[in-house]
């Protein structure tokens, strides 16, 4: 256990940024999740912005690493491309 005030307190807020960017990226992962499973082109090409966006916030906040968003975004263009 953590002696000293400042390492509590500082244990206290990581656990806070790890619960939010928990919840960032797996609300990130379920967009993905119906992004991929749609079937509409429509649908996907409206959803397909916003799911973009949500991947660089991952990024930018290294959440995740700049090269899967990269590779994230490129798969999903390419897929909705092919709908």
């Amino acid at each position: 256990m953590a002696n000293h005030k400042s390492s509590i307190k500082r244990i206290r807020t990581n656990e806070a940024k790890g619960e939010r960017n928990h919840y960032q990226a797996k609300s990130t992962r379920t967009v993905i999740k119906k992004l991929r499973t749609t079937k509409d082109k429509k649908e996907a090409e409206k959803l397909l912005p916003e799911v973009i966006s949500m991947v660089d916030k991952l990024a930018k906040k290294n959440i995740i690493h700049k090269n899967k968003a990269g590779n994230l975004k490129s798969k999903l263009t390419k897929l909705v491309s092919a709908l």
